[in-house]
């Protein structure tokens, strides 16, 4: 799987993820559930905790799970981020806070490099 970039999207009032083109086609080759969880969980007691199987519905949207949507502060505006072979949905005013607040270092440059880009 390759999902690279960023794409700006919205969580419904009902917590549902519209995923966007440039990623849906690429997710629907590997079926249509998937493992919503937290990328930051330092153990495995976390990402169950966090976790939930998802299904993709006919529109191309998965719900987010409730614990996990309050905790992450995806609601509203969102960025849906490729990671390669996983997508990460981010509240968009932290990801601007992040880019902002942690500058870009010699281990990103090595890491971009190391995967050819």
């Amino acid at each position: 799987m390759k999902l690279r970039g960023n794409c700006p999207a919205k969580v419904d009032e009902k917590g549902r993820l519209k995923i966007p083109a440039v990623f849906l086609d690429e997710l629907k080759e590997y079926g249509n559930q998937f493992y919503i969880t937290s990328t930051t969980g330092e153990t495995a007691r976390r990402t169950s905790y966090y976790g939930q199987t998802v299904e993709l519905d006919g529109q191309g949207r998965l719900l987010l799970p409730t614990v996990l949507r309050e905790a992450a502060q995806t609601k509203g505006d969102v960025d849906v981020l490729g990671n390669l072979d996983y997508l990460e949905v981010m509240n968009h005013t932290r990801v601007l806070d992040q880019l902002k607040n942690e500058p870009y270092t010699d281990e990103d440059d090595k890491a971009l490099e190391d995967l050819g880009i």
